[in-house]
């Protein structure tokens, strides 16, 4: 197998640690807040030096994290933040048996880590690159940073139906709070039909689907009788989903396209986490599509990642390590701020919602565990090891987030509520 990979593994992706007296000077602020947060944590940190910090970093067991080089370690801290222990982990300066229970005694104490009389400084902080704004022109360049990375590379972790959002699993499958392997593919299919059924697809619905992944869902809609038009903009997803659906014929279009350039008008709109892509700017113009599309007495169902209001508005303005090295140009909404912006800017209303988080969590662990159990075959398609250190970190941050209930992930339908009396 082979694969003509974008280049995300050069020496360029990741700086070497800041140097200088004003490094010196903020890894020693560094350090000493990391260990006055450490002093409440439930973790163990184990240094070079042989000393172990944490609350209760004498109990077992507790997660561990184990510092390699703890000058370069708060060096990229202290200059960088959370972006700096982000790269500190892909150089290798620190590491952790389980980094997705590391990160997620992080994630849940996240607000409070930083002193308040720091973080009126937020505004100091790096803000994201015009150029990763999305815009028309610029969106698609965001999305081939990370969905064209390798059709193949996608596949080795992923379950067969290719789905790379949530799955919804049953009560049985995370009986004991761990899901199987097994169980991956069919609530996958679960979550797709839950959408498909929220959105009132059938037999000759017309039904867009804004952001095709891999083809699934679309290939779903179609074995129920739908007439499905499926937009992307990944050329490798392009390809691969239009080779999946050759069986539908006409049934099922897919498209090269932006969301702002569809035209039409459709029964049902579907859209699973697409809106993280959009950024925040950029939010009443997808609503004002959603609403321009949908034909009257259609709903539109979207799945979508959210996090808590007050976190969303203190952080919008900030640059972070997922937005440098995973999605450019990707911002998550509130459930607030998706009410508001379609409420402000459109016909359409919020008529259901169900979170299922947890469920999120246990996808990003199998997913996790499959990518490492296959670090051969990653580094045969030209991905290296620092490659693979900064997806096991975006994998394992992700599942942290969901696990300490610090990002929710939701279906969310939305109608005109005047033509659903």
């Amino acid at each position: 197998m082979t694969s003509s990979c974008l280049d995300t593994t050069s020496d360029d992706l990741l700086p070497p640690p800041p140097t200088g007296w004003q490094t010196r000077v903020r890894a020693g602020g560094a350090a000493i807040l990391f260990r006055h947060a450490l002093a409440r944590l439930p973790l163990r940190v184990e240094f070079p030096d042989g000393s172990v910090l944490g609350a209760g970093s004498r109990q077992e067991p507790l997660p561990r994290m184990i510092i390699r080089d703890a000058e370069a370690f708060y060096a990229r801290l202290g200059q960088h933040g959370l972006i700096g222990f982000g790269e500190s982990y892909t150089a290798g300066e620190w590491t952790a048996t389980d980094p997705a229970a590391v990160l997620t005694v992080l994630a849940a104490q996240l607000p409070r880590l930083i002193p308040g009389a720091l973080q009126r400084f937020r505004s100091l902080l790096p803000r994201p690159p015009a150029g990763e704004i999305g815009t028309a022109a610029q969106a698609r360049s965001n999305i081939e940073h990370h969905y064209d990375l390798s059709n193949e590379l996608f596949q080795l972790f992923l379950d067969e139906t290719l789905t790379y959002s949530s799955a919804l699993f049953t009560a049985p499958e995370l009986a004991g709070g761990r899901a199987r392997w097994e169980h991956l593919a069919r609530a996958q299919q679960r979550k797709i039909d839950r959408l498909l059924d929220a959105a009132g697809v059938g037999p000759g619905t017309q039904l867009l689907e804004i952001g095709t992944g891999w083809g699934e869902l679309a290939l779903r809609a179609a074995a129920r009788g739908a007439r499905v038009h499926t937009v992307t903009l990944s050329a490798r997803q392009l390809t691969l989903a239009r080779a999946r659906a050759a069986g539908y014929g006409e049934q099922v279009r897919v498209e090269l396209c932006d969301y702002r350039d569809v035209r039409g008008e459709f029964d049902a709109i579907v859209s699973v986490e697409m809106i993280e892509a959009v950024g925040f700017r950029h939010w009443p113009a997808y609503f004002e599509c959603l609403d321009r599309l949908l034909a009257p007495g259609g709903r539109v169902a979207i799945q979508a990642i959210t996090m808590p209001d007050d976190r969303m508005r203190a952080s919008r303005h900030t640059y972070t390590w997922i937005q440098k090295y995973i999605f450019p140009g990707g911002f998550l909404p509130s459930t607030e701020a998706i009410e508001t912006t379609a409420a402000r800017y459109t016909r359409l209303r919020v008529r259901e919602r169900a979170g299922f988080g947890p469920h999120y969590a246990e996808t990003l662990r199998l997913w996790r565990e499959r990518f490492d159990s296959r670090a051969a075959e990653v580094g045969a398609l030209g991905f290296d090891a620092r490659f693979r250190r900064l997806w096991q970190f975006y994998l394992a941050y992700s599942e942290a987030g969901f696990r300490s209930g610090y990002l929710d992930v939701q279906h969310i339908v939305l109608d005109r509520t005047e033509e659903h009396p």
